[in-house]
């Protein structure tokens, strides 16, 4: 069967938004190959200003960078002292938005990851690791045309 060409990214990050009460959500595509792999904030729910779009990571930088570059989720519950305030420059979307607690995930497609998803609250523990696991556990094996590797499962397991 064909994959859905065209799916609604706005409108699946709102209803993430609205389901979950989030204060912000966004979606980091990766480029193109030519672009050494840079990734954008392209579609984001909550958001204070537009200085997400000048934001542009390259792998390992960033929330984007870091779970692109580790194919892992990355969960922080207080940003300012888990992340240390010299450090928050080093997560711009953090500061341009004023997160205080949030979550990220990768999301692949092809066995690559393409995308990563961002959740968060601009309040210390608004995101909690029971929360975290229930949004993961709501994007599933699919967000569109990607899913979330964590949660495919080999059938030869059953």
């Amino acid at each position: 069967m064909l994959e859905r060409i065209m799916f609604d990214f706005q409108y699946e990050i709102e209803q993430l938004k609205e389901q979950f009460g989030f204060d912000y959500v966004a979606l980091a595509l990766v480029q193109s190959s030519e672009r050494r792999f840079e990734l954008k904030w392209t579609f984001v729910a909550g958001n204070r200003s537009e200085r997400y779009r000048r934001i542009k990571l390259q792998s390992g930088k960033g929330v984007a960078g870091l779970v692109f570059k580790t194919g892992k989720p990355m969960y922080i519950g207080d940003a300012e002292s888990e992340l240390k305030e010299m450090d928050l420059f080093n997560y711009p979307i953090v500061v341009a938005e004023g997160l205080k607690s949030f979550g990220a995930i990768p999301l692949y497609k092809y066995n690559r990851v393409l995308g990563v998803l961002l959740v968060g609250y601009r309040t210390e523990m608004g995101l909690t690791p029971m929360q975290f696991e229930a949004f993961k556990q709501r994007i599933g094996p699919r967000f569109g045309p990607f899913y979330n590797k964590e949660m495919v499962t080999d059938e030869s397991d059953e």
